[in-house]
């Protein structure tokens, strides 16, 4: 496995002084997901939970649906100028009578860290029919409990504390318990890792449960989520227009600016109660 964080030299500036000393990095490393061999896509990743990345990856694109449609996953090919391992390289084996991604699944370059979406083959793949529709989802939360997850999904972000530089995402209850929290450079990536985790627990469809990411509410996390079956998605920053067009269109709720006990409800606003 790659490393998750990396030491490196600075100068250290206060007040006019200079001083030398060893910062703590976020590790940035490509992630090559194959299916049957074949490259799917790149992303841009911090190494761990490669193969709940992979799972979540899949679900969201609707090429799996269940944690029982992947037989296999391995890592393999990657290596350094040393011949070891990289650990960049995941192939994933479908399971028996499992439908390969169609051509529109498939990104032609890699995807950064900060964009899933940007490398699609065609953009006609972009909106994804999902299997599990949140719309007729009648969870109910509460405007207070919404206002405690930021402090509960930071309080978790243990790489983040050496860094400074991760995304968070995690799923919660209605209830406010947290059932898995993922850290990564990128945030679709992190949510990836949490739902790839709910598929290999057999938690999806994600009835009932919140989804909080740590920055802003793109148009490809609310797809994620809907993918998933989440009918609440929050974020301390802001959605964009897309993304709560897809929300409102996905019957889910969208809540933004997540801070203290303010928030901006923009779709969905019967679900808070």
């Amino acid at each position: 496995m790659g490393r998750v964080t990396v030491r490196r030299p600075v100068v250290r500036v206060v007040g006019g002084e200079a001083r030398e000393r060893l910062d703590t990095l976020v590790a940035e490393e490509p992630l090559e997901i194959r299916v049957g061999g074949r490259a799917l896509a790149v992303t841009m990743r911090t190494p761990g939970h490669d193969v709940e990345l992979a799972h979540g990856f899949l679900l969201t694109e609707g090429v799996i649906g269940d944690r029982a449609d992947i037989a296999i996953a391995r890592y393999c090919d990657g290596v350094d100028d040393e011949g070891r391992n990289t650990y960049n390289v995941l192939d994933i084996a479908l399971a028996e009578g499992v439908a390969p991604p169609a051509v529109g699944v498939e990104r032609n370059f890699y995807t950064t860290s900060s964009c899933g979406v940007c490398g699609k083959a065609a953009l006609d793949a972009v909106r994804l029919k999902t299997r599990f529709s949140p719309a007729g989802d009648d969870v109910r939360v509460s405007p207070a409990l919404l206002s405690s997850l930021p402090d509960v999904l930071r309080a978790r972000q243990k790489v983040f504390d050496g860094t400074g530089g991760l995304h968070a995402a995690g799923l919660f209850t209605a209830a406010g318990e947290p059932l898995v929290v993922r850290e990564d450079v990128g945030r679709h990536n992190a949510v990836d890792k949490v739902l790839g985790k709910a598929l290999q627990d057999g938690l999806v469809p994600l009835g009932g449960t919140v989804l909080l990411v740590s920055g802003r509410a793109s148009f490809e996390l609310v797809q994620k989520a809907a993918m998933a079956g989440v009918p609440v998605l929050a974020a301390v920053s802001a959605p964009s227009s897309l993304a709560a067009e897809l929300a409102a269109e996905q019957g889910m709720t969208l809540v933004g600016f997540l801070r203290g006990d303010a928030m901006n409800v923009y779709t969905g606003a019967e679900r808070v109660a």
